[in-house]
């Protein structure tokens, strides 16, 4: 993704995050993104579902990145909250 106007190196742009636990046959995924919209707008992202699956996605509008950030940061709270983990990068051989 490329660097929009106005985001920081330190900015969150793109978030996976995994709530899994297979005593509740529980696999399921949470993706937070922060893109430019078509009219230059900061736009949050989220896609949802079971892993494997293609899920949902809702799209939020906001008129700054760091109102998109602030939002970001809501839903990552919220989220890690209900049990669900960032991720980790795979490591390389």
């Amino acid at each position: 993704m490329r660097e929009t106007e106005g985001m920081t190196d330190n900015t969150i742009q793109y978030l996976v995050l995994d709530r899994r636990d297979p005593d509740a046959n529980m696999a399921r995924f949470y993706v937070l993104s922060i893109e430019e919209s078509l009219f230059g707008d900061a736009s949050l992202i989220r896609e949802w579902g079971r892993i494997g699956t293609k899920g949902q996605r809702r799209v939020e509008l906001h008129e700054s990145t760091s109102r998109a950030a602030e939002a970001l940061e809501t839903w990552l709270r919220r989220k890690q909250r209900r049990g669900y983990r960032i991720r980790s990068a795979p490591t390389s051989s």
